[in-house]
């Protein structure tokens, strides 16, 4: 009789911070639909309109209200994982390196090429994360940070810069998740959650 194998282990930080961001990206992602469709990105109010299905919210305001809970979610979420990998040291491993750089020119294990790919994808993650949530606080807040709305020239080019990383962080994740997959397979990915 064979006995399935374990799954690997992570620690109970990495997967409370995987089910928060999944959670509250799904939440951020629905309820921002909603808020888009009260005025559109692109052709304005007679732009393109997402279906009410997809949306959380039920209107403007109660897409507003789901989104900036969400964000706050997702925002502390990022700061306390942020502590964790620093005083935990995972720093040194989760992040590109130059021994990484060297690892896509030079090694013939596979294996060690998808980590290099991985920790690249990590790595170019943060200052996307870092420009939604400078983007997202200029649009929540623009009376108390007017000067955040004026980095970006001005309300418009705000909103299309915001709008823009959405579907690089959902470009990320998918990465993120067939790199972790390609390492370790299926047992690695249930292992993040379970």
């Amino acid at each position: 009789m064979k006995f399935p194998s374990r799954l690997p282990r992570q620690a109970i930080a990495a997967k409370i911070f995987h089910w928060v961001n999944i959670v509250s990206l799904f939440i951020m992602l629905t309820s921002g639909l909603q808020i888009y469709n009260a005025n559109p990105v692109f052709g304005g109010r007679a732009g393109w309109h997402i279906p009410p299905i997809f949306a959380l919210g039920g209107w403007l305001a109660g897409g507003r209200h789901w989104h900036f809970a969400a964000m706050w979610l997702f925002s502390l979420n990022l700061v306390f994982y942020g502590v964790y990998i620093l005083v935990s040291r995972r720093w040194k491993h989760r992040f590109v390196s130059d021994k990484d750089i060297k690892a896509l020119k030079l090694s013939q294990n596979q294996k060690r090429r998808a980590y290099a790919w991985h920790r690249i994808a990590y790595t170019a993650i943060v200052p996307i994360l870092l420009l939604a949530i400078f983007s997202g606080l200029g649009m929540y807040k623009p009376a108390q940070f007017p000067w955040i709305v004026d980095c970006f020239g001005d309300w418009q080019a705000l909103r299309i810069v915001h709008f823009a990383t959405v579907p690089i962080v959902i470009i990320f994740a998918t990465i993120h998740a067939l790199l972790g997959r390609k390492v370790g397979g299926d047992r690695l990915l249930e292992s993040m959650f379970w």
